[in-house]
């Protein structure tokens, strides 16, 4: 079996604006963690990939998805050699994991996720 989707990630220019248009459209609850002003999307679901909605009014909008992998500098390594390169280096969020992102040959951002 292949390597699934842990995480989405949607950064957006004004964060709560993108936060209200989700959760009409789409009935998500979303708690904002105020010191960290990131969105934690509750989709009511049982089924389907968690998320959250952050803002960086510098970056451009994205919406990236976090692909889980045992070993995100390892996996940066093998994206490096056929042609990706690595955007953010792998860095811990203690007690829930190790993220990293790199964009693909055609300049795609995608996040790597070790738990």
């Amino acid at each position: 079996m292949g390597n699934p989707i842990a995480w989405f990630d949607l950064t957006s220019k004004n964060a709560a604006t993108s936060r209200a248009f989700y959760s009409e459209i789409f009935g998500w609850n979303i708690d904002v963690d105020p010191q960290m002003g990131y969105g934690m999307v509750d989709t009511g679901a049982s089924e389907g990939i968690p998320g959250g909605i952050g803002e960086n009014p510098d970056a451009d909008p994205a919406l990236v998805a976090y692909i889980v992998v045992e070993d995100a500098e390892a996996t940066l390594k093998q994206i490096e050699a056929q042609g990706g390169r690595r955007e953010v280096p792998p860095y811990e969020i203690p007690g829930i994991g190790t993220m990293a992102t790199f964009k693909d040959p055609d300049g795609i951002t995608v996040g790597l996720w070790q738990r």
